[in-house]
């Protein structure tokens, strides 16, 4: 299982584009269904958050190693995707993670930099 994520996250739909908002969620979903059959990436989770006044109402996990995601972002198609969700998305954005076994070595990494 890959140790690194890219999460891509959203607030809500702008009000009067929810239609375009649930259209663009099913092809993106499908074409993060296609990059997975295709071995472009190993795996993705989409998170729908309940209502909590907060702002982030839903993300996709999506999990590959670190040079896999590093060509999906530098991808075209990619690229498109994220145009189309910021004008449809309110406080929409990527941010690269790491899980699984990276987790222990960061934290061991953590710990040793707190000062005493």
């Amino acid at each position: 299982m890959p140790t690194n994520a890219l999460l891509f996250a959203w607030n809500r739909p702008v009000v009067g584009r929810e239609p375009m908002s649930a259209e663009h969620f099913q092809e993106f979903s499908n074409y993060l269904a296609g990059l997975q059959k295709k071995g472009a990436i190993a795996s993705f989770d989409t998170v729908l958050l309940d209502s909590h006044g907060g702002d982030m109402n839903g993300f996709f996990l999506i999990r590959a190693d670190a040079s896999k995601l590093d060509a999906l972002q530098q991808d075209r198609q990619w690229f498109e995707h994220m145009i189309r969700a910021s004008m449809h998305l309110e406080g929409s954005g990527t941010v690269r993670g790491m899980t699984g076994e990276e987790i222990p070595k960061a934290m061991e990494i953590w710990q040793k930099n707190i000062p005493s």
